[in-house]
């Protein structure tokens, strides 16, 4: 039977990220990485924003699972919002063996471990400044390891100084971690490794994994008992995932947990005074200022103005004037409040936003359309 050709069609490729390469002087070598940008990085209207960076070690594996998940979770497009959108910075490995291990692995035959120090030495003082110096990044950094990279994530934790503030160590290896050893770590520990926030998780992997998990276990409880009040960490344990298998779904747990309430629904918020309240709980858990999303406040402001009440439409005033002060480089900030003063009847006060508006963003048609009609009378 003759089987007729199909006719390709032109093709347009789905672009995830683009690669990177950087000297080191610090590990004499170049380094490759990827980046995966968020969805409204190149619009305009978003132009103000800048980004928590997400360094994900072993980049070359979980590069794409995790770039998709940060995406999903966060974009406009899905309308999660369970997490900040953020840029995702994927290492590519060269010697995970040399990079990710912190103590020197003692051994009949010669090896090249121990070079923790020096790989997060390069993550901070050459990568970083090349990260802020190319795009626009804001300095909250999570830093996710999975197996030796969960070893050197949890050490990084445990460290007096570092420039990451959250940690997802995936199934950490342990092994040369014995009760010495750990206990010596711990007594060295200070206050400051409670402001950074730290997730553990543990895979099954049947009766191998029994001495690690149990090592997981002793950390986290050491790290808790020490803390002087709520101890801002997770640990997790996955029965029905293994060491290899592991790292999605706990990453996934992992970034939850760590922004645990950012995805406020608009429907659970009861007023202005409890949105900041939530927020400053979750920025005081995360020692760092996460304010109430733009996307959200506008969802309250517009819900309450287009209300029957003439004492919402009033109130929604506020939650306008809130994003405008929290986002004073949003155009569409001020739009949004030149429309909520326009529909209280406040025209020279909506003139004067939607101008603002205009200011910052030439091109914004509604704003200036406004302008045009209100104007008139």
């Amino acid at each position: 039977m003759l089987i007729g050709r199909v006719q390709s069609q032109d093709v347009e490729q789905i672009v995830l990220g683009t690669k990177h390469s950087l000297r080191s002087d610090i590990l004499n070598e170049d380094r490759a990485y990827w980046i995966s940008l968020p969805d409204s990085y190149h619009a305009k209207a978003s132009s103000y924003k800048h980004y928590p960076v997400l360094i994900v070690l072993d980049g070359n594996v979980h590069f794409k699972p995790i770039a998709g998940i940060v995406n999903y979770m966060s974009s406009d497009v899905y309308r999660s919002w369970k997490i900040p959108e953020m840029i995702v910075v994927a290492i590519q490995n060269v010697d995970r063996r040399r990079d990710y291990t912190p103590d020197k692995v003692i051994t009949v035959s010669a090896n090249n471990t121990g070079g923790g120090d020096n790989f997060l030495r390069f993550l901070e003082d050459e990568l970083f400044p090349e990260l802020d110096q190319k795009f626009r990044t804001t300095p909250y950094r999570i830093l996710f390891g999975h197996s030796l990279g969960g070893l050197l994530a949890t050490h990084a934790y445990m460290q007096e100084k570092t420039l990451f503030n959250s940690f997802i160590a995936v199934d950490p290896s342990f092994g040369t971690w014995d009760a010495a050893t750990m206990d010596t770590k711990l007594d060295s520990l200070t206050e400051q490794s409670f402001e950074r926030f730290l997730y553990i998780a543990t895979a099954n992997w049947g009766k191998r994994n029994i001495r690690n998990r149990d090592r997981h276990v002793r950390l986290y409880e050491a790290l808790n008992s020490k803390c002087k009040g709520e101890f801002p960490a997770k640990l997790e344990y996955f029965p029905d995932e293994d060491h290899n298998s592991v790292p999605i779904p706990a990453f996934h747990s992992g970034i939850s947990a760590i922004f645990e309430g950012y995805g406020i629904s608009y429907r659970d918020v009861e007023g202005i005074a409890q949105l900041r309240h939530h927020f400053e709980a979750l920025s005081e858990r995360l020692s760092w200022d996460f304010r109430p999303p733009e996307y959200l406040v506008n969802q309250l402001g517009y819900r309450m103005l287009q209300s029957k009440l003439e004492n919402e439409k009033s109130n929604a005033l506020a939650y306008f004037i809130l994003n405008v002060e929290n986002y004073p480089t949003s155009a569409n900030a001020y739009d949004s409040l030149g429309e909520a003063y326009e529909a209280l009847g406040d025209t020279p006060k909506a003139i004067e936003n939607y101008k603002k508006a205009l200011a910052l963003d030439s091109d914004h048609e509604h704003a200036g359309v406004r302008i045009q009609a209100l104007s008139k009378y």
